[in-house]
């Protein structure tokens, strides 16, 4: 029989065919296989694994036509589920996409291997030199939805960074994701590297999520890539460790202290340069001396391009005084990530109020100030208390690539065990090494 929720037709996953529906017994062999390849994968050479990424972005390249034609049937069973188009979106895949992910995968082979740096080397009055060096994570599972090109970004940053890596994509893009872990899988095994470096859960059934999370004895981190409602669950079940953010709840303060045209043209960015973003501003906040020079203007901006308006006393009547539209702003507008064509407004005092407003109401993910007064900046980095905290640039560069870290896996809000975008260096551990000369504690 089919695995509970599969979305026939389409090949039958592998708990049906080799376990009998005992997904359980799957899911710990999964977990088994990853911690023991992992090992592997630890001591595995630089060029090996980056031999094994450029053979990768090779196969991708001439399997072009298979993967379209897989994906066009995920498509298809997509489109007679009801799928949102939205997610039809994320879904489907083109030359261009596939030719986006090889070319990703060749920029993850180019980046610095972290693997085996050591740091910080420092003597000691006893003689001895104590140092940190970098190593793998172990077992990372990935959950996602929808894109299939996290599959393969996913693969390619975990396999970089030497660790093992268990993927649990969405049911919807069932098939191609097995057709590119099976070519990720060829490429591994080409490069002298255990296949089941990357292993892609092989069942639609939802219910591998919750086993996945509560296996901490195979599995060292999860990372969710997914929306609020998968986090939450994920929040409440998993045993396993996370690096996960849950809210990009972001704002803009523009100080008294602000080039007016800097903040229009910084805060019109942070809106509207792409709505579904998680950092994308949700909130603007005006010192209300600049107030007046620059709220109309970016008004009439957010107006010609279809954002609703949501203020405060004071934002409303400078916005409707300048003939816009401005709706009430609630309590709850403070706390809403919108991912949607929507700003909520408000005019703060100065930067003690705007500071005390993003600490109480943001979600630690990105905030920003426009100010020329370096005082004021210096305080704003200081006291708010977010991952990516900005002086005069938009929030939409809270990436791991603008970052400069080549690529990333997410971003995290917390503060254990990486904060912000997480690229090769999150996922990786430090361990301490000592070095010495024949010393021994008297």
């Amino acid at each position: 029989m089919n695995a509970p929720n599969d979305t026939s037709p389409g090949p039958r996953d592998r708990v049906a065919t080799e376990f009998a529906g005992d997904l359980g017994a799957y899911m710990r062999e999964v977990g088994h296989t990853a911690r023991a390849v992992s090992a592997a994968m630890a001591v595995s050479s630089t060029a090996q694994r980056n031999g094994a990424l450029v053979d990768l972005a090779r196969r991708l390249r001439a399997g072009l036509d298979e993967l379209l034609a897989a994906n066009a049937r995920d498509v298809a069973r997509a489109r007679g589920h009801g799928l949102a188009a939205a997610m039809i979106d994320r879904l489907t895949m083109s030359a261009k996409s596939v030719e986006q992910m090889a070319a990703g995968v060749e920029q993850v082979a180019q980046l610095p291997d972290p693997i085996g740096e050591i740091i910080d080397v420092r003597p000691q009055p006893s003689g001895i030199h104590v140092g940190r060096m970098r190593v793998p994570l172990g077992v990372i599972g990935i959950i996602y939805e929808s894109r299939p090109n996290v599959t393969v970004d996913a693969a390619s940053l975990c396999l970089k960074s030497g660790n093992a890596t268990i993927l649990r994509g969405g049911s919807e893009a069932i098939e191609s994701n097995r057709l590119l872990a099976r070519l990720i899988g060829e490429a591994l095994a080409a490069a002298g590297l255990p296949a089941a470096a990357v292993q892609l859960i092989d069942t639609t059934d939802r219910a591998a999520v919750g086993l996945l999370v509560t296996m901490p004895e195979n599995v060292d981190i999860i990372v969710p890539r997914g929306g609020k409602g998968l986090i939450e669950r994920l929040m409440l079940e998993s045993k396993v460790p996370m690096i996960k953010h849950l809210d990009g709840i972001c704002h803009v303060y523009i100080d008294a202290a602000a080039d007016p045209a800097m903040a229009v043209r910084i805060a019109d960015n942070a809106k509207t340069q792409r709505y579904g973003t998680c950092n994308t501003m949700e909130t603007l906040l005006v010192a209300e001396a600049i107030a007046p020079q620059v709220l109309p203007e970016l008004g009439r901006i957010y107006a010609d391009k279809g954002v609703e308006l949501r203020g405060d006393g004071a934002s409303q009547a400078l916005l409707l005084g300048a003939g816009l539209e401005c709706g009430e702003a609630t309590e709850d507008d403070w706390l809403t990530e919108y991912l949607a064509p929507v700003l909520s407004i408000r005019v703060v005092a100065g930067l003690e109020a705007a500071i005390a407003h993003i600490n109480r109401y943001g979600s630690k993910h990105t905030d920003a100030i426009v100010t020329d007064d370096y005082g004021a900046a210096m305080r704003f980095l200081r006291e708010v208390d977010s991952a990516s905290v900005m002086v005069n640039a938009s929030t939409r560069f809270a990436d791991g690539f603008e970052y400069g870290l080549g690529a990333e896996i997410g971003i995290s809000n917390d503060k254990l065990h990486a904060r912000g975008p997480v690229g090769l260096e999150g996922l990786t551990s430090l361990k301490y090494v000592v070095f010495g000369h024949g010393e021994v504690r008297a």
